[in-house]
């Protein structure tokens, strides 16, 4: 079975370019790549030319997830898989992998139209080494591991494992979670040493309800926490430490509303299937409203 190596990059729909290219920078530590086209601008985060493509215009919304194979002959064995499953695709044009500064990809969409991208080739930059926004102790944590994790929206929890499943992705229910409207069982799900690449099973009004981003250093998720509580961004859930994978998050709001977890110590995902109940500690709810007020 050809299975995907990690979460690769993403694009995203926004609104508000100046105020984006400041969160990023000042807040988060992304370094900031203009290279002149109008409708777009993208952020580094590592060597690779960009993690996230900054689609300028509205919509404020995930755009398309990018998940990386290894090279062009996993790409074919993973257009195979797809056709064998059912699961629609076309191959992209040399112009659209172009786009994605990538050598080949496939477009499809996963079961609640979150349009998904796979690619082999990422155009790596070695030349123009990362240089964080703002002054960081360390490193974000990448490479085998991958931009960090989402969690998606979906309509049918069962219909998006399935397809998860489809691109080598395993994992489980890790959560009971008690909820105004009844216990949410949230599915995460991995690819590589990341605890997961992927989640899903929390609705929402967007297709993102939240991207996690990890810190090598425990000093530069104190930085960013400094300037989320100096500034007034709204935090959705204050600092704490999950049960699944150990690390120790906050969630608050990004310009475009949907919520940016930023982490310090992740662990390896567990060799057998286990859930829990609640958190080490923390992650109280603060703000509401925005998409996550559930401990997560």
């Amino acid at each position: 079975m050809i299975k995907v190596t990690e979460l690769g990059y993403l694009g995203f729909n926004i609104s508000d370019a100046q105020a984006w290219k400041t969160y990023a920078q000042e807040c988060v530590g992304l370094e900031v790549l203009d290279e002149g086209e109008a409708d777009r601008f993208y952020l580094r985060m590592d060597n690779w030319h960009h993690r996230f493509i900054m689609h300028v215009g509205g919509g404020d919304d995930l755009a398309y997830v990018g998940w990386r194979v290894a090279d062009g002959e996993a790409l074919k064995g993973m257009e195979k898989q797809l056709r064998d499953a059912g699961v629609e695709y076309r191959v992209a044009t040399r112009e659209e992998a172009a786009e994605r500064k990538v050598l080949g990809l496939l477009k499809l969409h996963d079961p609640a139209g979150i349009s998904t991208e796979i690619f082999y080739g990422p155009r790596v930059d070695e030349h123009l080494p990362f240089h964080p926004g703002r002054r960081m102790h360390g490193r974000f944590v990448t490479g085998a591991h991958g931009v960090g994790h989402v969690l998606v929206n979906c309509k049918d929890p069962a219909d998006s494992y399935r397809f998860y499943s489809l691109l080598g992705l395993t994992g489980s229910v890790e959560y009971h979670l008690q909820t105004p409207m009844g216990v949410a069982e949230p599915i995460f799900m991995h690819c590589n040493d990341r605890q997961h690449s992927v989640a899903f099973g929390i609705p929402g009004e967007k297709n993102l309800n939240h991207l996690m981003l990890e810190y090598a250093e425990l000093d530069d998720l104190g930085l960013s926490h400094d300037y989320v509580r100096r500034t007034g961004i709204p935090v959705a859930l204050q600092l704490g430490k999950h049960s699944n994978d150990r690390a120790l998050t906050f969630y608050s709001a990004t310009p475009s509303g949907w919520l940016m977890e930023l982490g310090w110590g992740g662990e390896k995902p567990a060799p057998q299937q286990q859930y829990h109940v609640l958190d080490v500690f923390g992650h109280g709810p603060e703000a509401t409203g925005m998409g996550l007020d559930v401990k997560l």
